[in-house]
């Protein structure tokens, strides 16, 4: 590793912008150790690190050497494009040993040839926009080699019609397809297949996690070693695959599909109009059944009362007027489609597809609308004109150690947040895994001089009315001694407008708040404009990169401790009290250390980079638990005086004049 990575390496004679990273070395023959003595290795690497070259040397390495395949899995679609778009292609180039990498997404962001075939004679398009969209999709099908949907950059992000259209499960006939050969799926497989190194995203890595050795066998070709970057995404992601969920369109798309059979025999097509018209009858009383969050957006805990869901703070499900509770009603009208399919004589390829999904729904409703098993923890999700209905693992501890570190020889989680209070106990004990290799590779920056933690002198608790007019006079001073160039992060929309209200009309620098232009939009007008200042809440907290003075300063209202009423994280709470733990200081505290660093991470992103981190809730200095989060952040200079931060980049300003 240091004869690549040294001073006078292969990567420092390759890249013009090489710099010595003692850390990103440590972490390379850590990896390479994991490899060759298979076992786990859990490390965090700060911004500055590099820590993907770090990885994937030692991985292509061990790929080459031993000819095992070794999956490299992303949290985000940024960083699983930087890998194939530039990293892997520069190190394909610089290391002597030549290997193959490929990229795997998630099915539905492929183009289905079968389904576009099909959807020319299908009357789900609105609108001329839309018969435009789908002309310009059918054109790029003839010529793509991937059919990935990222190539399409010139569509809007959200085609309506895309789900119509999409190489999902549901709807793959598999080797009957009559597309099978040339089928998109078909060819990304077959490039994972002859790789060394493939690529994907978590999504996708634990959906082939949940369905390895079930019944429809697995998504990823067979490897001896995962790479799990931005592992601290993982235990929510997880959660999602070895759950279940029922959705309102899932039934929409179900009852669409079998509108468009091809049914020879007459009586048997009138029978299945029939049926159809009673699921949807039945679905959307069995939607409306559900009260809570009725009109609104968010999540909805479910807590079982007999056969039927109710809601938490006892909003019970309604029953359908004549008495027959929603969910048998529905459930035997599935069960008569189910019939009626399966009877079927000469039936379409595509019928097969229609009664594994039937089976599938009636199972998960079932499942989630009894909630019986304890293990999970029950919810309804409203978004826009979408109802989700979800059933969770409670803790993923157990599940991850069964199928993931106990059959997998060796696995590196890394991310630039994963220890709190200095140590991995809390990602360690909520994602199983009891034994491995640990450590915590040093950072090249001098966060001494390049940073300053400022921390209000005196504040009102976060909790109280006089909270929202302290925070706007504290940002609009800190703004202010910046000169503008700052993220104002909230941990919530409410707070993140209010806040907006307050300070934009009372500072003299454009000011940006999320939700009016999509989150590339927003950073790309950041980033373009001087002096600005964005106002944004989590999804702003990670992943997002802007280096230089552009960004000289990141402000957080409050501790990042998650919802307590959302439904996951109060039963894991309930969770750790039930086994004899302090949910907040075993749980919330280390959660919420974590999600800050992500926050504060955004500001120190090169050695030149200087700037402030603002913490305004007093509970840092106040709380006994504020100590643990002081412990986990840079050891930068603390300061209370907004002098200090003027001097700050006054200093600044010296220097670069």
């Amino acid at each position: 590793m240091r004869s690549i990575f040294g001073p006078d390496g292969l990567i420092a004679k390759a890249h013009p912008e090489y710099e010595h990273r003692p850390g990103q070395i440590d972490m390379a023959e850590a990896v390479l150790r994991a490899f060759e003595q298979k076992h786990h290795l859990i490390v965090e690497a700060g911004t500055g690190t590099g820590k993907t070259l770090a990885y994937l040397v030692p991985a292509i390495a061990a790929a080459c050497g031993s000819g095992a395949r070794v999956v490299i899995s992303t949290g985000t679609k940024n960083l699983q494009e930087q890998l194939m778009d530039k990293d892997i292609p520069f190190l394909q180039e610089t290391l002597p040993a030549k290997f193959r990498a490929a990229v795997m997404k998630g099915r539905n962001n492929y183009a289905c040839l079968h389904r576009i075939k099909q959807a020319e004679s299908s009357p789900f398009l609105e609108g001329l926009d839309q018969i435009d969209q789908f002309d310009e999709v059918f054109r790029w099908v003839t010529q793509t080699e991937t059919g990935d949907r990222a190539e399409l950059s010139n569509l809007p992000e959200n085609l309506p019609f895309w789900r119509h259209i999409d190489a999902r499960s549901d709807t793959c006939l598999g080797q009957k397809c009559p597309d099978y050969e040339p089928c998109f799926l078909t060819r990304m497989r077959q490039r994972a297949m002859d790789a060394d190194v493939i690529v994907v995203n978590h999504h996708l890595f634990f959906a082939d996690l949940a369905l390895r050795n079930g019944a429809y066998g697995a998504v990823l070709p067979d490897y001896a070693a995962v790479i799990l970057d931005e592992a601290h995404q993982i235990e929510d992601v997880a959660s999602e695959y070895f759950g279940s969920g029922v959705s309102n369109y899932q039934l929409d798309d179900l009852l669409r599909d079998v509108s468009y059979l091809k049914i020879e025999d007459r009586e048997a097509e009138r029978e299945l109009t029939r049926i159809s018209s009673r699921i949807q009858r039945f679905a959307d009383l069995f939607w409306v059944s559900f009260r809570e969050g009725r009109g609104l957006d968010g999540r909805f805990a479910l807590t079982p009362r007999g056969s039927s869901p109710t809601m938490r703070e006892g909003a019970e499900l309604d029953e359908e007027q004549a008495g027959t509770p929603a969910l048998p009603a529905l459930d035997n009208a599935l069960n008569r489609l189910e019939t009626a399919i399966d009877i079927l004589k000469d039936a379409p390829a595509d019928a097969e597809g229609i009664l594994r999904r039937t089976r599938q729904l009636r199972f998960d409703l079932n499942f989630i609308v009894k909630a019986a098993d304890k293990e999970f923890v029950y919810w309804l999700e409203r978004r826009g004109r979408g109802a989700f209905l979800r059933a969770s693992p409670i803790d993923v501890s157990g599940l991850l150690q069964d199928k993931l570190f106990e059959k997998v020889p060796t696995v590196v989680l890394t991310s630039a947040t994963l220890s709190s209070g200095g140590n991995f106990r809390f990602i360690r004990e909520r994602l199983g895994l009891e034994e491995g290799e640990e450590m915590i590779a040093e950072s090249i920056f001098d966060f001494e001089n390049q940073a300053v933690l400022y921390l209000p002198a005196k504040m009102p608790d976060p909790r109280s009315p006089q909270w929202g007019a302290a925070a706007a006079e504290q940002v609009i001073n800190i703004v202010n001694a910046t000169e503008g160039r700052a993220f104002v992060l909230s941990t919530s929309n409410a707070g993140m407008n209010e806040m907006f209200e307050r300070v934009a009309s009372q500072i003299d620098y454009p000011c940006f708040v999320q939700g009016s232009a999509s989150k590339s939009e927003l950073l790309k007008r950041f980033r373009e404009t001087p002096n600005s200042v964005l106002f944004a809440t989590s999804s702003f907290w990670q992943g997002v990169d802007v280096r230089g003075e552009q960004l000289s300063c990141v402000i957080i209202d409050k501790l990042p401790f998650a919802v307590p009423s959302d439904p996951i994280i109060a039963a894991r709470q309930r969770h750790t009290e039930e086994q004899g733990g302090s949910s907040f200081y075993e749980y919330s505290v280390p959660q919420a250390i974590i999600s800050l660093k992500q926050g504060l991470g955004r500001l120190i992103r090169s050695t030149t980079d200087r700037g402030v981190l603002a913490v305004l809730d007093p509970r840092l200095r106040t709380k006994m638990y504020g100590q643990s989060f002081l412990k986990s952040l840079p050891p930068c200079r603390v300061t209370s005086n907004i002098d200090d931060l003027i001097r700050f980049f006054a200093v600044e300003s010296a220097a670069s004049a």
